[in-house]
């Protein structure tokens, strides 16, 4: 079987490896050089401990183990089993923390509610003023930057992977065959289009009416920290955007104490990670509506610095990199990505969200499964 992938990211890559992995022949096409899409601008978290329950949470588990083992097979992946630590200050957001780690589905998430000296002696680098954290044992990272890299030279060892960047595919010329914008047509038993944010174009004229959202985002990224942060950590604002942490005392925490005036305007949460380099990946804010700002704003910024500042116990390190990504996101976001029909032999895959990283390994196990790969 012959299979093209259009999408140099992490979900078509991971469309690429399970078909590979199968015995199959892949040809993936990149309009970059390198994708530079959500695929790298993101955080390299494999997070487990927000997602909604059921299906979401169902996936994310698949997509963990995945992970683990795709990990085993390909180190440069830099795949480590963290966890997180979410550090509560008070009487509120411990509320919703109890109540999270009381959740039916707690133990597969690796939920437990821990005071401050315990948190400090799983992440010692938290030297900062806190009452105590939600530690959530399943949640892991990659390097997002190089993860493609690395997955592509593991899938041309097999002989049986070839990878075209800077090309474009315009249009459909048969079943299962597409042409870029060389003139050249790729046949296949199997096309998935794996276009992350880019729903323009060939996806527009094939689904004009996709349930799927563009959402952007700020990050940015630190000089190395001088020390191990050895989970990743989230603050009390994440409780309140995944979904995992609906409660009655959410919402009491929503009724009774506000964010910052900035946090509210950008719909921000922190959540951050530490490379391989010792840097920090540091962020994020969400914009929905369209045209998006072109340029970077500094108040989201200052205020990721001085939520960081406070659970570290000390000053941010220089920052390196600040960017803006955008990702695709089902308008109905219980749904964990859309998969569609297209064409002869050709299916669109799209709209993950923020979960396009976690969970890109189960979400292209379930398209071979469906395709009959």
């Amino acid at each position: 079987m012959r299979v093209i992938v259009v999408g140099g990211g992490v979900v078509g890559t991971m469309h690429a490896w399970q078909a590979v992995q199968r015995g199959h022949e892949v040809v993936q096409i990149e309009r970059e050089a390198e994708a530079r899409g959500a695929s790298l601008r993101n955080f390299g978290q494999i997070w487990v401990s927000g997602r909604a329950g059921g299906e979401e949470l169902d996936t994310a588990l698949r997509a963990r183990e995945l992970w683990e083992r795709i990990g085993a097979e390909v180190p440069g992946l830099g795949f480590r089993a963290i966890g997180s630590l979410t550090p509560v200050r008070n009487a509120r957001e411990y509320a919703v923390a109890e109540a999270a780690a009381a959740r039916p589905d707690a133990a597969a998430r690796g939920y437990e509610l821990v005071t401050a000296e315990e948190a400090r002696a799983v992440n010692p680098a938290l030297r900062g003023a806190f009452e105590a954290a939600l530690w959530c044992e399943r949640d892991a990272a990659v390097e997002p930057r190089t993860a493609q890299l690395h997955l592509r030279e593991a899938l041309r060892a097999s002989g049986r992977y070839t990878f075209l960047p800077g090309r474009e595919v315009r249009d459909l010329a048969g079943p299962a065959a597409v042409r870029d914008d060389h003139g050249q047509v790729h046949h296949g038993d199997a096309v998935v289009l794996a276009t992350g944010a880019w729903l323009s174009g060939l996806v527009r004229e094939l689904a004009p009416e996709l349930p799927v959202r563009r959402v952007r985002l700020q990050m940015m990224q630190t000089a190395p920290l001088g020390e191990p942060l050895t989970t990743s950590v989230a603050d009390a604002d994440s409780f309140r955007y995944y979904p995992a942490y609906r409660s009655e005392a959410l919402d009491v925490l929503n009724a009774e104490q506000a964010q910052t005036p900035v946090a509210a305007a950008h719909k921000m949460q922190l959540l951050m990670v530490q490379r391989q380099d010792g840097g920090l990946t540091i962020g994020d804010t969400h914009e929905y509506e369209h045209p998006f700002a072109f340029d970077t704003l500094e108040d989201p910024y200052d205020h990721l610095t001085e939520v960081v500042e406070s659970f570290l116990g000390r000053p941010l390190p220089k920052i390196r990199h600040r960017w803006a990504g955008v990702y695709a996101q089902c308008t109905d976001t219980s749904r964990v990505v859309h998969r569609q029909q297209v064409g002869e032999g050709v299916w669109l895959v799209t709209g993950p969200g923020g979960r396009g990283m976690t969970c890109s390994p189960a979400i292209a196990e379930t398209t071979a499964n469906e395709l009959g790969w």
